[in-house]
């Protein structure tokens, strides 16, 4: 029975639609999944979405459905895609299934049991857009990870985690393929030496989730539910044997952008050792995408559609330039100039010419039959080290994540075997009759070398590896190849006959577009229209007394005059102008048409316009010569 081997994506949040980063964490395991079944493994590839939460339920109410009803609609964003990308995953989880509420019941009940969950209170800073609490030593500039939080006061249910901090520290050094690449386990083991902060596991202000069977009124807590959905999809709490096969006996590979690996390398593994579960093998953490440079973000107009680029440019050029260009573990940008520069070199000039050159030559010189009267030189023996040395290379490399070095490894034998060609001189050995049987053995391991190159280039770009086995006149299904089955020189069968040639990849023309001077698609939070702007009275006033206000250390006010009247103006600005006589006799906007207010005793009829830039305000000052009461439009 072939060993099972078991690899997931990162389980998908369905409020935003895929993009390229999406793709690329997919088409990595996809990858993967594809190989492992090419060197005989028993493959279980799991995808999904992450269905529960707050911002879930926020986004249901937005646009008027109920939060099933959301991410029904949302969920096929995903599948659609998936088939478009051609992946080959044997499961898609949803964590509203049956099957998973059932897999976080059981594993909250074993954690529990093992005296590792506790009721207290939260109080603290929560982070909406990421859905999890913060410590104060988190926080940069106030915000985490660049995104806002908000401060939070409720009861909890607590997962100890900090009970394993030494067992962690102990399994990573233990387990040098546990965190993969080795800065990312750098990074987790610095932020565990830190210190650990108990998790909290439940929520009471809204219901959308998995309700906690310790207390009604709770609902489980994003990550101990979303985190699970990986037992789930191994048959946990459903079949032990199962279970047994694809999670405990087998090896389990975890698929994570780099933004997620503390939930996966800290709170996940805790949570395993809590209820006596294996660890997975490997959690390989992989870089963002920046496009052309720049930052990929809805602001900037710039995200990449997975779907309009195989549109564009065929789904395996996609695939290979994904798996190409980018250093796993790093950051990769996606450039339209490097694709077209992959598609025209690798792809056509390389591969695609090495095929169509074979064909010709086999049919021009033996009527595409395949014949072989062994006649060997020193250039056959070469290609066939080579051909050993690559196996070797490629199999370590897929094994590190390393698939740019991977598909260099395979360029390297495609280069040779063009190299082949020309040292060889079929055309040359074609002129003499007494080098037919010389003639037939080039002919042969050219066709052999493309045999073999379809099967290491399948996991990558299995549409073109068929393609060429159809055209090697091979019946052969590409995703049911052994790499056993072809490792051997020899291993296509003589007297086979190659059909016509195609060309596989077209030679794609870069044509540089415009760059906007402006974004296009922006996405205004808040619009307003100009009917709206225009019942604002904003004008020039000039500040003629200010005076602190006894008991409010945040609050100014000021005697301004409008060119028309003089108005009193409460400001919270204070921290900002100690010495508040400076601003006697300046200049400033001001909104007129308030209705007036009374903050701490004082009467306020308008307001100051200030701007903050790194929790700095400032009024916004202006030129003297600007006339008093001046329109602000």
């Amino acid at each position: 029975m072939p060993k099972s081997f078991y690899i997931t994506t990162p389980i998908y949040y369905p409020n935003a639609a895929p993009h390229v980063g999406t793709a690329y964490s997919t088409i990595v395991c996809d990858v993967v999944a594809r190989y492992k079944r090419l060197t005989g493994y028993d493959v279980k590839f799991l995808t999904g979405v992450d269905e529960h939460g707050q911002k879930i339920q926020e986004a249901a109410d937005k646009n008027g459905y109920t939060p099933q009803q959301w991410v029904d609609k949302m969920s096929l964003n995903f599948t659609t895609l998936w088939e478009k990308l051609n992946i080959s995953n044997t499961d898609f989880m949803r964590t509203t299934q049956e099957r998973h509420i059932n897999s976080v019941r059981e594993i909250v009940k074993r954690v529990n049991d093992n005296g590792d969950i506790y009721k207290g209170e939260y109080w603290g800073k929560y982070c909406v857009s990421e859905e999890t609490f913060v410590p104060e030593n988190q926080l940069v500039d106030g915000k985490y990870m660049g995104k806002e939080v908000i401060d939070v006061k409720e009861v909890s249910y607590f997962f100890k985690l900090s009970k394993y901090e030494d067992a962690l520290l102990k399994y990573i050094e233990e387990h040098p393929e546990f965190i993969k690449p080795e800065g990312k386990k750098n990074e987790v083991v610095a932020f565990i030496k830190q210190g650990l902060q108990d998790l909290s596991i439940s929520r009471t202000t809204f219901d959308w989730g998995i309700p906690l069977e310790l207390e009604e009124g709770h609902v489980i807590y994003v990550w101990f539910d979303a985190l699970t959905n990986y037992l789930t999809g191994a048959g946990f709490a459903k079949d032990p044997e199962e279970f047994a096969n694809v999670w405990t006996n087998g090896t389990v590979n975890h698929v994570i952008g780099k933004d997620i690996l503390r939930f996966h390398a800290i709170i996940w593994p805790a949570m395993l050792m809590s209820a006596g579960i294996k660890l997975p093998e490997t959690i390989a953490a992989h870089g963002w995408w920046t496009v052309e440079g720049e930052k990929m973000s809805k602001s900037l107009g710039n995200v990449v559609n997975p779907a309009e680029e195989v549109e564009k440019y065929g789904l395996d050029p996609f695939r290979y330039y994904l798996m190409r260009e980018a250093t796993y573990g790093q950051d990769a940008d996606y450039s339209k100039r490097a694709m077209v520069q992959r598609i025209n070199s690798d792809l056509a000039n390389d591969l695609g010419n090495l095929l169509n050159r074979t064909i010709g030559m086999q049919k021009k010189y033996f009527d595409s039959k395949v014949v072989l009267n062994e006649v060997t030189d020193t250039f056959d023996a070469e290609i066939k080290a080579l051909w050993e040395e690559v196996l070797v290379n490629v199999e370590k490399r897929m094994n590190e994540y390393q698939f740019s070095e991977a598909l260099k490894e395979i360029w390297k034998f495609i280069s040779r075997m063009n190299k082949y060609i020309d040292e060889c001189e079929p055309w040359k050995l074609a002129k003499d009759e007494a080098s037919k049987d010389r003639l037939s053995t080039v002919m042969y391991n050219l066709v052999e070398g493309l045999y073999k190159i379809a099967a290491l280039i399948s996991p990558f770009m299995p549409d073109t590896a068929q393609k060429m086995l159809n055209q090697l006149g091979l019946e052969v299904d590409a995703e049911k190849m052994k790499l056993e089955d072809i490792k051997a020189w020899g291993a296509y069968p003589v007297g086979g006959k190659l059909n016509a040639a195609e060309p596989i990849f077209p030679r794609v023309e870069f044509e540089e577009e415009p760059k906007k001077e402006y974004n296009e698609n922006l996405t205004i939070e808040n619009p307003i229209t100009i009917d709206d702007f225009s019942k604002v009275e904003i004008k020039v006033v000039e500040i003629i007394k200010a005076s602190k206000i006894e008991g409010a250390d945040k609050l100014l006010k000021f005697i301004v005059n409008t060119g028309k009247e003089k108005r009193q103006i409460v400001s919270g600005i204070a921290k900002w102008y100690p010495n508040e006589q400076e601003l006697v006799g300046k200049k400033v906007m001001a909104v007129l048409n308030l209705e007036p207010v009374t903050l701490r005793g004082e009467l306020s009829q308008g307001m100051l316009l200030t701007t903050t830039e790194k929790k700095k305000t400032k009024l916004v000052i202006i030129d003297n010569e600007v006339k008093l009461g001046t329109t602000i439009r």
